[in-house]
């Protein structure tokens, strides 16, 4: 059974950074089969993925953060982060991460879906 746990959020001005964690009880043992998400979802918005990892370490963010954030994994595949550079104050919302089953669109793209487990959330503001 995998459990996720986020931490590492709070509040910052724009063009700061912030480091998200996410602790990821019974990741290791998945096959190769499952991939991490990274949610946020902001006051009356849609839920938005803004990054996901798998296990060999790929990594797809969205265009909103490409070239801001960057989703990691420790080895041990326990511990997972998202590094979020020059923070916009669009950036503040609730943010997730969440454990799924990888899917391959096309020999280069992939994505990940059906998920299993979902941490409890880490707010982020980010004041202008």
């Amino acid at each position: 059974q995998v459990q996720l746990a986020e931490s590492g959020g709070g509040s910052v001005q724009a063009g700061d950074s912030m480091r998200l964690s996410c602790a990821a009880s019974g990741y290791s043992s998945t096959s190769n089969r499952y991939c991490i998400a990274w949610f946020r979802q902001a006051p009356g918005r849609d839920r938005e993925e803004v990054a996901r990892i798998d296990r060999a370490g790929r990594t797809r963010y969205s265009e909103s953060v490409t070239g801001r954030f960057t989703a990691t994994q420790d080895s041990a595949k326990t511990s997972l982060s998202l590094q979020m550079n020059r923070l916009l104050p669009e950036d503040t919302a609730m943010y997730y991460c969440a454990a799924g089953v990888k899917y391959w669109r096309d020999d280069d793209d992939w994505y990940c879906s059906e998920y299993i487990a979902w941490g409890q959330g880490t707010q982020v503001t980010v004041s202008s």
